[in-house]
């Protein structure tokens, strides 16, 4: 019998260190860096596959005639596309921390929207767009072009179907895809006529300077047919329309029904008054408290729903929530992560019936201080279920003497203290209200709704704060492999463009990667007339919040520790620290392996922002629609509307109770000619005199909807 051979060592998985080290100072082709390896002939494949994997991670880089090299010798640079409204694009930089690249419209090459890229980082002058440092103590912005695709974020556009003489092509329903994707004649039986809405392949696109060829592979039916806008959406960022079969059938086998056993080993917390409160439509219940007012302070409890005890890790219904990354909520549906047997039933915390939960208890002094922590699982049984408006409504009267209305007011006490220390100690106060879309059985929008970020929210709002960084700060002392929630420091060249977009709106400011600076900004807007537009503007001049297992902080809540614990229902992230914490406390053997966690991180990152344009897309669209029937029905609504800006071609408005800007143009105001007076910032009638400048409340009507651009202009009343 013939003895075991021994692994071969030479093995394309063994030489990735080597491969770096000899492209680190000179570009290398295939065959050259297979023969300095020495990689045997029967190896070639796997060699190949291993540098098309660490081409596609961001390794190395392809340059002239097929040579290989690691890209900051050669100034190359890897990273995801984002473009802007302008056209112009950004590649977001893998490593945290590090600068993102800046890319002018013309040199984004055939790049489109998510796309991971490489790029090379042009010399100053060399760039068509401006090379400038973007603040005095800041690095300079660095700027470059896209000269190869690494891997596409989506080879489909949904779009619309349209017809020249010649030829027919597909109108991207995404703005920031500005080509017209031209297709053959769609055969039967796809049965595709002009004005449909159609999912086509994207297939050949050699440069940006001719437009992009493909077919249409999926009609999803004509574009004003109620249903389809938001089936477009889904398709456009590839969101799940249904479970798997084996997910439902894992979930059917869950019992409603608690053991009595589990409720033997758990902290039972039944007969403390529990409640909840979720928006007016919600049936998914994440969080519950009970506040209790002590000699020393107070006594909080925060519960969260115990999704780990029946979502079990690599099951069916866990391998789905980790594809699905977080739950989706559109203007006229909710796509869940998990199945509603679990997210409107088992799992969420309904009042008058038993529910597993894991709890972080936290004993508070006068002073706002943390004393004492305590995390535990538990059973409650929520007292009460309110609404943010019934919430509201308690709050904005003197406590009565029914129990639910005095604990309610307590937990206001708590939370206005604790919401005042977190912006005296630099939090950035970056609330915005939202607008709640209204729809009916056919899912036409009927009525906007104002939803303000009130007493209510805030109250819940600092609990869940509270308890997410209690969690936090936990496990990174504890060094338990975990997933944070973290937001970087922004670039200072992002700040300094957003200096320059507040001073046009005459707001003075100093330094603003100094955050007393920029506190000091958001403060002087307001209650201005422009507020809202320049708090948008702020937000995107900073990085975005995701997901890392490193715990590097949040600069926008100013906290050194902070994860997601609270919403485990519709979140991943969530689900993973709850893992963690089991396994912190020894109420789990295995916690989250610590070797995924990175991967892990990106991936719901990715999905939280896909659901995050997908959520505000279909409100976007709703509000087109609702304004769209303005013209069509009939009578025409009369709307309040504010000045933002005045330009020589018109005014710049924003409806406040919708949250949405469109254009008065020049020609739409009737009575007299108008023309712009640049040093008072107005536009003045010359018969009449009168004076439209920033700040002008001024009533008014729609006067146009385009649905292809996404705006809306008006006429004065």
């Amino acid at each position: 019998m013939k003895g075991r051979q021994k692994p071969r060592q030479n093995t394309p998985a063994n030489h990735r260190e080597s491969i770096l080290k000899l492209l680190a100072s000179n570009p290398l082709n295939r065959t050259e860096l297979a023969q300095r390896l020495k990689i045997p002939g029967d190896l070639i494949r796997q060699f190949d596959e291993a540098l098309d994997r660490m081409e596609r991670d961001g390794e190395i880089a392809r340059v002239r005639k097929d040579r290989y090299i690691v890209p900051a010798a050669a100034d190359l640079f890897t990273g995801t596309m984002q473009f802007h409204a302008s056209g112009a694009a950004h590649v977001v930089n893998e490593q945290p921390g590090g600068q993102d690249l800046y890319v002018s419209g013309e040199n984004t090459f055939t790049a489109m929207h998510g796309d991971r890229v490489v790029a090379r980082i042009e010399a100053p002058g060399k760039s068509s767009g401006p090379w400038r440092r973007g603040a005095s103590s800041g690095p300079a912005r660095i700027e470059g072009r896209v000269i190869r695709i690494l891997e596409r974020a989506s080879d489909t556009i949904v779009g619309t179907l349209q017809k020249s003489k010649a030829f027919f092509y597909v109108v991207a329903d995404d703005p920031r895809f500005v080509h017209n994707l031209y297709v053959p004649e769609p055969k039967s039986p796809l049965k595709a006529r002009v004005g449909d809405k159609v999912v086509a392949k994207l297939e050949a696109w050699p440069s940006r300077h001719v437009n992009p060829e493909g077919r249409v592979i999926e009609v999803l039916g004509a574009a004003d047919e109620p249903g389809v806008d938001m089936l477009s959406i889904i398709k456009k960022h590839h969101l799940p329309e249904s479970f798997p079969e084996a997910v439902l059938r894992e979930a059917s086998l869950i019992s409603p029904a608690i053991d009595p056993k589990e409720i033997a080993k758990r902290n039972d917390q039944r007969d403390r008054f529990v409640f909840t409160i979720d928006p007016d439509d919600a049936k998914d219940f994440d969080d519950a408290i009970e506040v209790e007012e002590t000699a020393q302070g107070w006594h909080l409890a925060v519960h969260i729903a115990d999704v780990s005890h029946y979502v079990k890790v690599r099951g069916a219904l866990d391998r789905e929530a980790v594809a699905r990354g977080n739950s989706v909520y559109l203007a006229d549906r909710v796509i869940p992560m998990l199945p509603e047997a679990l997210s409107n039933g088992i799992c969420s915390l309904r009042p008058n019936e038993d529910r597993l939960v894991f709890s972080v208890f936290a004993e508070i002094g006068k002073n706002g201080k943390v004393q004492h922590v305590k995390f535990a699982r538990s059973v409650i049984r929520s007292a009460a279920r309110l609404t943010y408006k019934e919430a509201f409504a308690r709050l904005s009267r003197p406590p009565g003497n029914d129990q639910l209305s005095r604990r309610l007011h307590t937990a206001w006490n708590l939370a206005s203290l604790l919401r005042k220390q977190r912006f005296d100690h630099g939090s950035l106060e970056l609330d915005f209200p939202e607008v709640k879309v209204w729809l009916d059985d056919m899912g036409r929008p009927v009525r906007m709704e104002k939803v303000e970020n009130d007493a209510s929210h805030q109250l819940i709002e600092e609990f869940m704060l509270l308890a997410n960084e209690l969690v936090a700060r936990q496990l990174k002392q504890a060094r338990q492999p975990a997933i944070y929630r973290i937001h970087e420091k922004p670039d200072a060249d992002r700040l300094a463009e957003f200096r320059e977009t507040a001073m046009t709106f005459g707001v003075k400011c100093g330094d603003l990667s100094n955050r007393a600076e920029l506190r000091k900004l958001i403060s002087a807007v307001r209650g201005k007339p422009f507020e809202h537009a320049v708090k948008i503007a702020l937000l995107k001049s900073l990085k975005r919040a995701c997901y890392s297992p490193e715990p590097v902080g949040h600069f926008g809540l100013h906290k050194m520790d902070y994860a997601h614990f609270t919403s485990p229902i519709r979140r991943y992230a969530d689900l993973v620290v709850h893992r963690a914490l089991e396994r912190h406390l020894g109420l789990s053997q295995k916690g989250p392996d610590s070797g995924a966690l990175a991967a892990l991180s990106e991936h719901i990152s990715t999905t939280e922002r896909v659901a995050a344009d997908a959520e505000k897309e279909s409100v976007r669209l709703k509000k087109l629609e609702f304004f769209k029937n303005q013209l069509t029905g009939g009578a025409s609504q009369k709307f309040r509307a504010r000045i933002i800006d005045v330009r020589n071609f018109g005014l710049v408005i924003e409806l406040p109770d919708c949250l949405l800007t469109g254009l008065i143009h020049v020609s739409a105001i009737d009575g007299d000619f108008y023309v712009f007076d640049r040093q008072r910032g107005a536009l003045v009638g010359r018969k009449t005199r009168r004076t439209f400048r920033m700040g002008t409340e001024i009533d008014v009507t729609v006067d146009r909807v385009d649905m292809f651009k996404q705006q809306v202009d008006f006429r004065p009343v």
